[in-house]
């Protein structure tokens, strides 16, 4: 079993930053592909950002390229992101997700095990 923990949320202003965090155990972390997804009240879930599980290659969702940037340390078992220049729209529950390291996806389907999520709230 896979347990991800998701931390570093909170409330900042319109423009500001934050890094969230999300601590893996239960098996070897690096054999996962890694993704951020979110999701907003009355919303469905929505695709973040993802790393493969190597570190090497990365996928975003438009709304959040250039903002944001997800990075991982396998040494830690944990995978960031980076969010800058935050928006009122960014925000929403943020979850983390573990998936088969073969392929990025950035579909929820792609992936078995979820975090329990960490509120980020973006004021105008």
């Amino acid at each position: 079993q896979v347990q991800l923990v998701e931390s570093g949320g909170g409330l900042v202003q319109a423009g500001g930053s934050l890094r969230l965090s999300c601590a893996v155990s239960g098996r070897t972390f690096s054999r996962y592909t890694m993704g951020w997804f979110r999701q907003a009240p009355g919303k469905e879930r929505e695709f973040v950002a993802a790393i493969s599980w190597s570190g090497v290659s990365t996928y975003y969702a438009d709304s959040v390229k250039g903002r944001f940037t997800i990075s991982r340390d396998n040494a830690k078992n944990t995978v960031y992101l980076q969010m800058n220049s935050l928006k009122p729209e960014d925000t929403a529950v943020y979850y983390c997700a573990a998936g088969p390291s073969g392929s990025i996806y950035s579909t929820a389907r792609g992936y078995d095990y979820w975090g329990r999520g960490t509120q980020v709230t973006v004021s105008s």
